[in-house]
Protein backbone atom coordinates (compact mmCIF):
# COMPACT_ATOMS: atom_id res chain seq x y z
CA UNK A 1 0.00 0.00 0.00
CA UNK A 2 2.88 2.69 1.30
CA UNK A 3 4.57 2.05 -2.59
CA UNK A 4 0.59 2.84 -4.10
CA UNK A 5 0.35 6.08 -1.46
CA UNK A 6 3.82 7.01 -3.27
CA UNK A 7 3.38 6.60 -6.76
CA UNK A 8 -0.36 9.01 -6.22
CA UNK A 9 1.66 11.46 -4.51
CA UNK A 10 4.53 11.47 -7.45
CA UNK A 11 1.68 12.17 -9.47
CA UNK A 12 -0.12 15.40 -7.25
CA UNK A 13 1.86 17.90 -9.41
CA UNK A 14 1.04 16.64 -12.61
CA UNK A 15 -2.87 16.75 -11.39
CA UNK A 16 -2.61 19.80 -10.01
CA UNK A 17 -1.18 21.85 -13.39
CA UNK A 18 -3.97 19.77 -15.53
CA UNK A 19 -6.52 20.50 -13.03
CA UNK A 20 -5.52 24.39 -12.67
CA UNK A 21 -5.03 24.84 -16.61
CA UNK A 22 -8.38 23.34 -17.36
CA UNK A 23 -10.25 25.39 -14.69
CA UNK A 24 -8.42 28.58 -14.75
CA UNK A 25 -8.72 29.02 -11.26
CA UNK A 26 -6.43 27.93 -8.92
CA UNK A 27 -8.69 27.66 -5.51
CA UNK A 28 -11.34 25.59 -7.70
CA UNK A 29 -8.41 23.32 -8.96
CA UNK A 30 -7.27 23.11 -5.44
CA UNK A 31 -10.39 21.61 -4.26
CA UNK A 32 -10.76 19.17 -7.55
CA UNK A 33 -7.35 18.46 -6.44
CA UNK A 34 -7.67 17.25 -2.61
CA UNK A 35 -11.34 15.49 -3.72
CA UNK A 36 -9.55 13.36 -6.29
CA UNK A 37 -6.79 12.44 -3.71
CA UNK A 38 -9.74 11.46 -1.02
CA UNK A 39 -10.98 9.37 -3.33
CA UNK A 40 -7.88 7.92 -4.89
CA UNK A 41 -6.72 7.12 -1.41
CA UNK A 42 -9.81 5.59 0.10
CA UNK A 43 -10.05 3.63 -3.23
CA UNK A 44 -6.33 2.31 -3.58
CA UNK A 45 -7.62 -1.01 -3.59
CA UNK A 46 -9.37 -0.78 -6.76
CA UNK A 47 -6.04 0.05 -8.55
CA UNK A 48 -5.39 -2.64 -10.88
CA UNK A 49 -1.66 -4.09 -10.49
CA UNK A 50 0.34 -2.90 -13.66
CA UNK A 51 -2.09 0.03 -14.53
CA UNK A 52 -0.14 3.49 -14.95
CA UNK A 53 -1.48 5.64 -11.84
CA UNK A 54 -1.75 8.69 -13.93
CA UNK A 55 -4.05 7.41 -16.17
CA UNK A 56 -5.94 5.96 -13.17
CA UNK A 57 -5.82 9.26 -11.21
CA UNK A 58 -6.50 11.54 -14.50
CA UNK A 59 -9.91 9.32 -14.84
CA UNK A 60 -10.62 9.60 -10.73
CA UNK A 61 -10.07 13.68 -12.00
CA UNK A 62 -12.09 14.14 -14.74
CA UNK A 63 -14.94 12.23 -13.37
CA UNK A 64 -15.64 14.81 -10.71
CA UNK A 65 -14.78 17.61 -12.96
CA UNK A 66 -18.26 16.34 -14.93
CA UNK A 67 -19.99 15.99 -11.63
CA UNK A 68 -19.16 19.16 -11.15
CA UNK A 69 -19.97 20.47 -14.42
CA UNK A 70 -23.40 18.88 -13.90
CA UNK A 71 -23.96 20.49 -10.49
CA UNK A 72 -22.92 23.95 -11.58
CA UNK A 73 -25.36 23.97 -14.70
CA UNK A 74 -28.56 24.05 -12.19
CA UNK A 75 -26.83 27.00 -9.95
CA UNK A 76 -25.39 30.55 -10.33
CA UNK A 77 -21.70 30.03 -11.39
CA UNK A 78 -19.48 30.58 -8.13
CA UNK A 79 -16.91 33.73 -8.68
CA UNK A 80 -13.42 32.61 -7.02
CA UNK A 81 -11.31 35.92 -5.35
CA UNK A 82 -8.72 35.50 -8.98
CA UNK A 83 -11.84 36.06 -11.13
CA UNK A 84 -12.68 39.48 -9.34
CA UNK A 85 -11.38 41.24 -12.84
CA UNK A 86 -8.04 42.80 -11.52
CA UNK A 87 -5.41 42.86 -14.29
CA UNK A 88 -2.01 41.76 -13.30
CA UNK A 89 0.56 44.33 -13.82
CA UNK A 90 2.47 42.69 -16.11
CA UNK A 91 2.00 40.57 -19.21
CA UNK A 92 4.01 37.08 -19.43
CA UNK A 93 7.25 37.95 -21.69
CA UNK A 94 7.07 34.39 -23.10
CA UNK A 95 3.27 34.79 -24.22
CA UNK A 96 1.61 32.43 -21.15
CA UNK A 97 -1.17 34.49 -20.19
CA UNK A 98 -2.16 35.08 -23.93
CA UNK A 99 -2.34 30.70 -24.26
CA UNK A 100 -4.31 30.42 -21.01
CA UNK A 101 -6.66 33.12 -22.72
CA UNK A 102 -6.47 31.14 -25.46
CA UNK A 103 -7.23 27.95 -24.04
CA UNK A 104 -10.44 29.66 -22.11
CA UNK A 105 -11.77 29.82 -25.38
CA UNK A 106 -11.91 26.68 -26.54
CA UNK A 107 -15.08 24.00 -26.14
CA UNK A 108 -14.37 21.94 -22.85
CA UNK A 109 -14.23 19.11 -24.75
CA UNK A 110 -10.87 20.58 -27.09
CA UNK A 111 -9.51 21.44 -24.07
CA UNK A 112 -9.39 18.43 -21.94
CA UNK A 113 -7.86 16.67 -24.54
CA UNK A 114 -5.42 19.46 -25.50
CA UNK A 115 -4.27 19.50 -22.10
CA UNK A 116 -4.34 15.65 -21.33
CA UNK A 117 -2.28 15.14 -24.60
CA UNK A 118 -0.01 18.51 -25.04
CA UNK A 119 0.19 19.22 -21.26
CA UNK A 120 0.34 16.02 -19.91
CA UNK A 121 1.62 13.85 -22.29
CA UNK A 122 -0.38 11.25 -22.24
CA UNK A 123 -1.20 9.02 -25.52
CA UNK A 124 -3.85 8.71 -27.30
CA UNK A 125 -5.04 5.99 -25.86
CA UNK A 126 -4.73 6.90 -22.47
CA UNK A 127 -6.93 9.97 -23.05
CA UNK A 128 -9.60 8.02 -25.16
CA UNK A 129 -9.49 5.82 -21.60
CA UNK A 130 -9.83 8.71 -18.85
CA UNK A 131 -12.34 10.57 -21.07
CA UNK A 132 -14.09 7.45 -21.84
CA UNK A 133 -14.19 8.19 -25.63
CA UNK A 134 -13.36 6.93 -28.71
CA UNK A 135 -9.47 7.26 -29.81
CA UNK A 136 -11.21 8.76 -32.83
CA UNK A 137 -12.58 11.38 -31.28
CA UNK A 138 -9.45 12.22 -29.16
CA UNK A 139 -7.83 12.70 -32.43
CA UNK A 140 -10.57 14.80 -34.26
CA UNK A 141 -11.05 17.01 -30.57
CA UNK A 142 -7.27 17.61 -30.61
CA UNK A 143 -6.94 18.06 -33.93
CA UNK A 144 -9.75 20.99 -34.01
CA UNK A 145 -8.20 22.15 -30.39
CA UNK A 146 -4.70 22.95 -31.74
CA UNK A 147 -6.61 24.29 -35.25
CA UNK A 148 -8.37 26.51 -32.75
CA UNK A 149 -5.55 27.83 -30.53
CA UNK A 150 -3.27 28.55 -33.97
CA UNK A 151 -6.23 30.34 -35.03
CA UNK A 152 -6.34 32.46 -31.65
CA UNK A 153 -3.03 33.24 -30.84
CA UNK A 154 -2.07 34.35 -34.25
CA UNK A 155 -4.80 37.35 -34.12
CA UNK A 156 -3.95 37.97 -30.82
CA UNK A 157 -0.26 38.52 -32.23
CA UNK A 158 -1.99 40.34 -35.27
CA UNK A 159 -4.04 42.55 -32.87
CA UNK A 160 -0.62 43.30 -31.02
CA UNK A 161 1.32 44.28 -34.30
CA UNK A 162 -1.53 46.86 -35.16
CA UNK A 163 -1.46 48.58 -31.42
CA UNK A 164 2.19 48.36 -31.93
CA UNK A 165 2.26 50.44 -35.34
CA UNK A 166 -0.73 52.60 -33.89
CA UNK A 167 1.24 53.95 -31.52
CA UNK A 168 4.27 54.35 -33.15
CA UNK A 169 2.08 56.61 -36.08
CA UNK A 170 0.70 58.95 -32.59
Amino acid sequence: MTSRREAVAAEIPRLRRYARALLGDSSEADDLIQDTLERALARLDQWREGDNPRKWLFSILHNLYVDALRRTSRRPPHVGLDNLGVEHSAPAADGVSDLDRALTLLSDEQREVVLLVGLEGLSYAETAEVLAIPIGTVMSRLARGRDRLRTLLDYGRDADAERASLRRVR
